[in-house]
Formats: C-alpha cells, structure tokens, sequence
C-alpha cells in the first residue's frame, strides 16, 4: 500500500516494464515530441513531477524509476551498476519503439543518460542537463576529501539501516528553500527497509568504483558534438556546482545555460516554475 504517496503532487499513471525478471516503474504521460527524463540519486521520477505536469500539455513525458529506486522492485541481490541500469533504460527504450527524444538528465541521470546518448546519437535531439558531471572526480581535491566518507566500513551501515542518503544527505543539498517534510517523505519512503536501500549504495561505490568509466564517457563526448545542450545549475549545490558546470561548458559546442543562484542540487524540485520556463524556451527555439 501506497499510503504516503500523494496523487495530487504525484497525479500520474503507473506503467510496467520487466527487467530481468523484476518490474520497472514509469510514467508517460501526454503527447508529441518525447522528453526522456533520468534521475539521480536517492530519488525517483519524483523530482521531475513538476515538470511533467507542466510539459506534458505539449510533450510526450517518459519517467522511469531505476530498479531500485521510487515505485519499482528492489530485490535485494541485483546488478545494482550505474552501467546496467544505462542499459535497462535502454531496454525499455526499445521497447517504447522511441526513434527520437529529448534528454533531460539530473545527478547520476548523467552518466546514465550519456553512455545511452554517446551509444545512440541518432536518437537524439536535445539533451538538458542539471547538476551532473560525466568524468573522473579521482584528482579533484573536493572529492578526495569526501572520498575519505566513501571508504568508511561504517558507509554500508549508514545507507542500509540509517537510510542516510535519502534522510540526511538529499535535504542537505537542497539550496535557500529547504525542502518540507511532506514533499521528504516521498523520498524516503520508497526505500522502506534495509533490504531495499542497495540502490542507493550501489550510487555510492560507483562514485568511487567508477572513474575510469566516467573519464571513458567524457573522452566520447564528441558522438554528440552536433547536439544543442542546455545546463540549468543550481549554484548553491555543495556537492555539484560552478566547477562542474563550467567544466560542461568547455567541453561542449552548442549550449544554453540557466544558472540559478538561490537553488541547491535540485533546481527542478525548488525553482519548478523557472526550470519549466527554461526547458520550453529551449525547446522552442
């Protein structure tokens, strides 16, 4: 039973794909040009209800919710890989019959959506991107120092039986507007025990496990460089901000940009209106 879930934030209908035996939740809602979004961690197709609300009057809006995460399984034993969950979105691409599609990508929805864009540049039209990155943190003083957080023998047991990156971590990133206890809720308690909270360690050795694939992804940047990019930035996030995003900057031909002073890590839930706003312009232009 869904009994914290509140339709009238979440009013959208549930969608099935099976994923090696177990149920990938998504959303698609509207009609037209399809807009493809991917969320990070620990979160769910949930952060972007706000704007699937608003662009689905004139889009086709997709949400998947990894295995793991939000509305779909979370078996206990899986192949919690940041690659393999770029896979499944690719399998349930296929299975959608999508020949074309906006990306909108947040968090580890970067990488995700990515490996899936640099693989398929012909099903791509325009990628949006807010608070990401897509190569190795391994020499970046900032993480080094974080990284010490990473390989503590406690890291699991915070994860899987504090629920500490939904608890603590997600309203500690938020910007000047915190987030509220209710909107929260919908954040943790899709990951109701210790059994269903891998996913989100899963995210969490990746970001230490993973470089070498992130700095792949980067290096393979130019399979999109004839793709337009809009970076929406909440330049009050302490853990993905100016560097990151200037880093994009360079690395990329044709872009937009939004930088959002007062906004945190997610500028999509705190600033919704100004991100529909700016989504749309892109779109439209």
């Amino acid at each position: 039973m869904l009994n914290w879930l509140d339709k009238a934030e979440y009013p959208f209908q549930s969608n099935y794909f099976e994923i090696d035996g177990y149920k990938m939740h998504y959303i698609d809602e509207g009609q037209g040009d399809v807009l493809f979004f991917l969320h990070g961690t620990p979160s769910w197709s949930f952060e972007y209800r706000n704007q699937i609300k608003e662009l689905s009057k004139n889009y086709r809006c997709i949400a998947p919710d990894y295995i793991g995460f939000g509305l779909s399984d979370k078996p206990e034993i899986y192949n919690y890989s940041t690659l393999n969950h770029s896979i499944s979105i690719g399998r349930l691409i296929k299975h959608l019959k999508i020949d074309k599609m906006n990306l909108v990508l947040h968090d580890f929805g970067g990488p995700i959506g990515f490996n899936f864009a640099i693989n398929n540049p012909e099903k791509i039209d325009n990628i949006v991107v807010m608070n990401s990155w897509l190569w190795s943190s391994a020499n970046d003083p900032k993480f080094i120092k974080f990284s010490k957080i990473l390989k503590s023998p406690l890291l699991p047991f915070l994860y899987k039986y504090l629920n500490f990156s939904a608890r603590y971590l997600l309203p500690k990133s938020f910007g000047s507007k915190k987030i509220n206890k209710h909107i929260h809720k919908h954040y943790t308690k899709p990951f109701a025990n210790s059994k269903e909270r891998n996913g989100t360690l899963a995210f969490a050795k990746s970001l230490l496990n993973d470089h070498n694939w992130f700095e792949e992804l980067w290096n393979q940047r130019g399979a999109l460089r004839d793709k337009r990019f809009l970076f929406i930035w909440g330049m009050s996030d302490t853990f993905v901000g100016k560097n990151e995003l200037d880093k994009f900057l360079r690395g990329f031909n044709l872009m937009y940009e939004l930088r959002i002073n007062e906004c945190g890590h997610f500028p999509q839930e705190e600033d919704p209106e100004t991100v529909n706003a700016a989504i749309l312009e892109f779109l439209n232009n």
